[in-house]
């Protein structure tokens, strides 16, 4: 007799007391489909501030299919969701938002890849019904990022919000990281596991409201551009060259002209404010790019844990 494999589902959460108990049952659901698998449905909160913990714990005394682990504070976006990861046992782990912005009814669709030999099968945003104008920034970041990945091999796949099914094969060599702030986006194409992409429309938010903003969002670009990308750091050394090669071209045409014109020519204040205001703004820019760098490698040489845990239920079975 075949032994049934056992399937990770990972939902990072933070305040989504509108949203979990209604996720349980759909996932739950969609399993009852598949009865070739047993799974595990783990929950890693943030140090929710609303009714979420409580509500999750009422739903883990009478279901022991829900686990769940509570962080002692809020570690971030990108901490949290990372280590929930990394503590599942499954024989493959499907990563999940609590808020239905990726639609648990792929999970079919992702168990059949992998089942073909998949190590990692994604879903891939073709369109959302979110904003679109939050829509077609997030495209051009994407797009921004990929060409400046080019000639790394690390280009972050496009449109790809970590939504996916994750070979435990993977999920361990994601342990073995000593990384304490892991861009996981571009993991997928960092470490070459096969891989399949699905195509899918995002919904809209079943309830409540995102917890991302502008800090956050901006604070994933930057990940995403330190880890992958040399390019900004590039560019201002060429900048800051032919800068130079130009402000000496002017100011060379702009003697040969007042020896040519001594009494009638006057340069006057505007072209050197003008000047020293562009060129500051410019150093201001690439000094802070600089600046994004080296809170990156501050970052990684503190060795700081992903997370540290408050309470764990249900894991002692």
């Amino acid at each position: 007799m075949s032994t049934l494999k056992n399937i990770s589902i990972i939902t990072p959460c933070y305040n989504e007391e509108e949203n979990v108990a209604k996720l349980v049952e759909v996932v739950a659901e969609v399993f009852k489909r598949m009865p070739k698998y047993t799974y595990e449905h783990i929950f890693i909160d943030n140090s929710s501030s609303d009714k979420t913990v409580s509500i999750l714990r009422e739903i883990a005394k009478t279901n022991k299919t829900v686990k769940v682990i509570v962080n002692a504070r809020n570690f971030g976006h990108i901490r949290s969701p990372f280590h929930g990861l990394v503590q599942c046992k499954g024989d493959a782990v499907i990563s999940l938002v609590a808020d239905f912005q990726d639609p648990p009814e792929m999970i079919e669709e992702f168990l059949k890849k992998w089942e073909e030999g998949y190590k990692i099968v994604i879903g891939i945003k073709k369109g959302s019904k979110e904003n679109p104008l939050m829509f077609l920034v997030r495209r051009f970041f994407y797009n921004l990022l990929s060409k400046a990945s080019m000639g790394t091999g690390e280009s972050p796949v496009k449109n790809f919000t970590g939504f996916g099914l994750y070979d435990q094969q993977f999920i361990s060599v994601l342990r073995t990281l000593d990384d304490p702030y892991p861009y996981f986006r571009g993991l997928i194409t960092e470490l070459g596991f096969d891989r399949f992409e699905i195509s899918y429309t995002q919904p809209q938010r079943a309830a409540g409201k995102t917890k991302n903003n502008f800090f956050t969002l901006y604070d994933m670009a930057m990940l995403g551009f330190t880890n992958h990308s040399k390019l900004p750091l590039r560019l201002s050394a060429f900048i800051g060259f032919f800068s130079a090669i130009i402000s000496f071209l002017v100011a060379f045409g702009y003697f040969i002209y007042k020896l040519i014109f001594w009494d009638n020519f006057q340069v006057g204040m505007a072209p050197l404010v003008i000047g020293v205001f562009f060129f500051s703004s410019v150093q201001l820019f690439f000094i802070g790019i600089i600046g994004e760098y080296i809170g990156a490698i501050h970052t990684q040489i503190r060795k700081r844990p992903l997370v540290i845990e408050k309470e764990r239920i249900n894991f002692e079975n």
